[in-house]
């Protein structure tokens, strides 16, 4: 098996990579992961499975073609008999490679890829060329069928998965929530509303701080937790617009940590407030998987992971006066009922969404594949 990226730093995709490649090793099968590199190819390789450094992260008509040959090289060296592909670039040149070589070819359609400019209909369709395309929610696998025309033959629906062991607040003991709470200068009677997302303007941080401009409450503190890859800009508007709000003191942005299980359990509220819609949002089930309430935007995968009332609640998107009233209606919920709230959540996340059926239904399409 080859699966290939165009880097391993931080993110959905990484991470199901990386859950991807110990369920390989797991299961006895060799492989491989090809990538530009970054921090998780130390994941990769205590999995137990190979990292080759390929600059997949180029985007060129060129680099896709170079990266062609140097796959359909690592194929016929290495003997793949399958590559699964996770983004557009790797995944033409992946197209390409399994093409000359004769190498059965999967693909993994992690979002709702835009299509404003022009041709990028026809780049995003190689995610589509799959002789099975993985799609990791209904949602995608119907934005699918829609755009490209896909049989549902060729069509598996796998959520992504969640720890529900690293994910579980039994685990988290004092000294952890502490220290999370110490790094953000939040007092513990204080009410923490959570947005984890990289700092990008589609994941929605401006509505989340228009939305504790309007809160009836005042006793609360946003937190931005997420890697802002660059973006220092952004990330000087956010601060300049939580002032011209008044609401710079209420505001944090950490930056991104290591301890994501603590950091949902230290929030009483966990948003996200994406703009777009997402293929998934993995930390949605995360938070639900830690047992917090979860309100999303209205659309996309979220409608699928968030049951209205049930296991958490949805706001339309980009609404900061419904966000603000749907925040100050699930502070004012009593503790017990919260907690009811929460623990229906980890019930959804660890039997729906756990990593262990994620890894087992794309086993199962290898195998369908290759006998």
């Amino acid at each position: 098996m080859l699966l290939v990226l165009p880097a391993l730093d931080a993110g959905g995709v990484e991470h199901v990579v990386v859950e991807l490649a110990e369920a390989l090793a797991g299961a006895g099968l060799p492989g491989l992961v090809a990538s530009a590199g970054g921090g998780m190819v130390g994941a990769i390789e205590q999995s137990g499975l190979r990292h080759v450094r390929l600059p997949l992260d180029r985007r060129g008509p060129g680099a896709i073609w170079g990266n062609a040959g140097a796959l359909a090289r690592l194929i016929a060296t290495e003997r793949i008999a399958l590559v699964h592909a996770h983004s557009r670039a790797p995944a033409w040149s992946a197209w390409l490679a399994c093409r000359r070589t004769g190498a059965r070819f999967v693909t993994s359609y992690h979002s709702p890829y835009t299509e404003g400019l022009p041709g990028k209909r026809l780049y995003n369709s190689v995610m589509a060329k799959g002789e099975r395309v993985i799609a990791v929610s209904r949602y995608v696998a119907d934005l699918i069928g829609a755009r490209h025309g896909t049989e549902p033959a060729r069509l598996r629906v796998i959520p992504n998965g969640v720890d529900p062991a690293r994910f579980d607040p039994a685990a988290v003991g004092a000294d952890r929530l502490a220290a999370i709470r110490a790094a953000w200068t939040v007092p513990p009677e204080t009410k923490t509303i959570l947005l984890p997302g990289r700092l990008t303007g589609w994941k929605g941080q401006r509505v989340l701080i228009a939305a504790l401009a309007r809160l009836a409450r005042r006793d609360t503190v946003g937190v931005l937790v997420g890697a802002e890859q660059g973006r220092h800009r952004y990330v000087a508007e956010l601060r300049a617009l939580a002032a011209s709000l008044g609401v710079a003191d209420r505001l944090r942005i950490p930056g991104p940590t290591a301890d994501m299980p603590a950091a949902l359990l230290a929030a009483d509220i966990v948003v996200n407030a994406s703009t777009d819609p997402e293929g998934f949002g993995r930390t949605i089930i995360e938070a639900q998987a830690m047992e917090r309430v979860v309100i999303a935007a209205d659309h996309g995968a979220a409608r699928e992971t968030v049951r209205e009332g049930e296991t958490g609640f949805r706001v339309a998107p980009g609404d900061a006066a419904a966000l603000a009233a749907a925040l100050d209606a699930a502070l004012a919920l009593p503790e017990a009922t919260r907690a009811a709230l929460g623990a229906r959540a980890r019930a959804v996340a660890g039997g729906e969404y756990s990593i262990a059926a994620m890894q087992a239904a794309h086993l199962s399409v290898y195998r369908e594949l290759l006998e």
